[in-house]
């Protein structure tokens, strides 16, 4: 998992409409706070991608830009972006899964996707970041508010 503090990797995703996503592409512009889904199908996950829209104006207040990451391809994704209204963009990997490629891997013999998030700040600085094994704990609420509220460079 990614560290507090450090530079965050340029990685490359891919939105549901196929179109590249860079989190470079946010430097110097917005703060973005990604929440990495265990899966689509976690009811757990579905309720934390809840609670992200319910604070979507709170974030866009504070120049925070909100992305979903799913382990599924991009047509499960797509599929599931539009059946649950998702206003976010959501990010599939192009060759790996989008976990995989920040540090969050499969735990208990494999079996259990691991969720978190990170948030960073308008120059690509890690400011938060959490994962958990247990659904339950891949979202941290206080520690995401603290950490939007530390931003450097809030609006």
């Amino acid at each position: 998992m990614l560290e507090t503090g450090s530079p965050a990797p340029d990685v490359v995703l891919e939105d549901t409409d196929g179109q590249a996503v860079r989190l470079s592409d946010y430097q110097g512009n917005h703060a973005v706070l990604i929440y990495f889904m265990r899966s689509t199908s976690c009811p757990v996950c579905n309720r934390h991608v809840q609670e992200l829209i319910r604070r979507r104006d709170e974030f866009a207040a504070d120049n925070v830009r909100v992305l979903v990451a799913v382990p599924e391809d991009r047509r499960a994704a797509a599929e599931w972006k539009a059946r649950r209204q998702i206003p976010f963009p959501v990010l599939t990997g192009r060759h790996s899964t989008p976990h995989e490629m920040i540090g969050l891997s499969r735990k208990v013999f494999g079996s259990l996707q691991q969720s978190g998030s990170i948030l960073l700040d308008s120059q690509g600085i890690i400011r938060h970041a959490h994962s958990a094994t247990m659904p339950t704990n891949g979202y941290h609420r206080k520690a995401i508010t603290a950490a939007v509220q530390a931003l450097p460079t809030r609006r």
